[in-house]
């Protein structure tokens, strides 16, 4: 059973008009809690069951950003626990969700240099929800960490109606905060994710928690860490604006916040946006990884151990390494080398073509020109027996080919894209041997034929008239053999 938790604070307009959508949207039981008062979370306070879901509709006397622990006055446990709130700023008509805390003083609700538990799964479900139901004329976001309460009790975060007083009156916009709060019974505060490398009898029981990142830098409004929520797999914790890592003072000085940061995103990487020298100095001497967009975004949902072992026998992501179609277990993953001569020419003719044989059979593979062109290295499984789930849905052996063997199949298939521009096209042990009859300046020149616009038309394949002489094609080429080593 997944409880969920939703604080009211009748000091809050913008909360009131927001439980009350609530109330009206859901076939609610009306309880009574005689053990604590009105201004705490006690008397009429609402409930409703599901079948796999409870959630508990509580109101205070107080703002939100002055209750502790306000999860002690729930009858339930709650696995999450949303405060229902108004957005106070100059943003305009807003729906955004945060979560709690305070990386420097607390000016406005909790303790000086503490957070509360976060949520990151529920957040990104929640913008999504938003994205849903937000009236015409409302913008959706994310904002930073900021403000008590600090000692929740379990996971939360703000969800809110903004920006001024139009929105915290606007009955369509409490509406919209709403169902997105009712939209989050049953989700969990940290995703669940399935292990891509585990076979499919294994995949519908078998969960890691999904990997989260805490942000350090930019704005209030957190533009690149939403936009990691949005698009990427990763969810994103607490985030510490520029003006919070101003008010905290000296990175070294507050390890205490900096861990309490971590723990409670339920994360061990960290993501920075602009210039933190000491700052990061600090984070990897804690023990933290430090990561670019770029990473999040290749690394994707896979498994963190194969990427480990591919940066390190292959290279790593932020020097150009991108990933591939297949998977392997960590300990399989070997690099071989292709023919650079035969992929230079292959990406001449066809570069995308290159790179989708590439990625289509190897685990992952080094670029060059700011991943623009496919490199001449690859990792490859050396046949483990790890199946594909592609191989898995057609039934075929998966990666049981050994490595050579890989290799061998991506020679042939770059051996495949010279044909567009080869007469002929032969493997042999040694080399890839490419026959055409091509263009050669030299016999042009030797016709009379001025370079410029008529070699173009001759290398084209049309004729040209030169001092009142027909040259045709033909009469041009040669014939050319290229062999590309193996």
């Amino acid at each position: 059973m997944h409880d969920l938790a939703i604080v009211e604070s009748r000091a809050d307009r913008a909360s009131v008009h927001v439980c009350d959508r609530l109330r009206e949207l859901a076939d609610w039981d009306r309880c009574e809690d005689d053990a604590r008062s009105e201004a705490d979370g006690g008397g009429t306070y609402y409930r409703l069951e599901g079948d796999s879901s409870r959630v508990e509709l509580r109101s205070f006397e107080a703002f939100h950003l002055e209750l502790e622990r306000p999860v002690a006055a729930f009858d339930c446990e709650p696995d999450l626990l949303v405060f229902a709130s108004r957005h106070s700023g100059d943003t305009g008509a807003l729906l955004t969700g945060h979560f709690t805390g305070n990386f420097g003083p607390a000016e406005f609700g909790g303790e000086d240099d503490a957070v509360a538990e976060a949520c990151p799964n529920a957040l990104a479900a929640l913008l999504e929800a938003f994205d849903e139901h937000a009236p015409e004329g409302y913008d959706v976001g994310m904002e930073c960490t900021h403000h008590g309460p600090t000692d929740v009790g379990c996971p939360s975060l703000f969800a809110e109606l903004g920006s001024g007083d139009e929105q915290w009156d606007d009955p369509d916009g409490a509406t919209a905060v709403a169902r997105a709060i009712l939209e989050l019974r049953g989700v969990a505060a940290h995703r669940q994710q399935l292990e891509r490398d585990a076979p499919a009898s294994r995949r519908n029981r078998e969960a890691i928690p999904r990997r989260h990142v805490v942000g350090f830098g930019g704005n209030h409004y957190a533009p690149r860490f939403e936009r990691v929520v949005r698009e990427t797999p990763w969810a994103v914790g607490h985030v510490a604006a520029d003006w919070a890592l101003e008010a905290m003072g000296h990175p070294s000085a507050h390890r205490d916040v900096l861990e309490a940061a971590f723990a409670a995103s339920d994360a061990d990487i960290a993501l920075v946006d602009g210039e933190w020298p000491v700052l990061e100095e600090t984070l990897a001497d804690l023990g933290y990884r430090l990561v670019s967009e770029t990473w999040l975004r290749e690394v994707g949902d896979r498994p963190l151990e194969l990427v480990g072992a591919v940066e390190s026998e292959l290279g790593a992501v932020d020097d150009g390494v991108r990933f591939g179609d297949r998977s392997a277990s960590p300990e399989s993953v070997v690099v071989v080398d292709l023919p650079g001569e035969l992929v230079d020419t292959a990406e001449g003719i066809d570069p995308e073509r290159v790179r989708e044989i590439v990625a289509s059979h190897s685990v992952a593979f080094a670029t060059e020109n700011g991943g623009s062109r496919v490199g001449a290295r690859v990792a490859v499984p050396d046949g483990d027996g790890t199946a594909d789930e592609a191989d898995e849905a057609d039934g075929s052996a998966g990666d049981c080919d050994g490595a050579a063997s890989i290799r061998e199949t991506i020679v042939a298939d770059l051996a495949a894209v010279l044909e567009t521009k080869y007469d002929a096209v032969s493997l042999e042990a040694d080399a890839i041997v490419a026959e055409r009859t091509a263009f050669d300046p030299a016999l042009a020149r030797e016709a009379g034929v001025p370079e410029g616009p008529k070699f173009g038309a001759l290398a084209g394949g049309e004729s040209v008239t030169v001092d009142g002489d027909r040259i045709g094609p033909e009469q041009v080429r040669r014939q050319q053999v290229d062999r590309f080593p193996r």
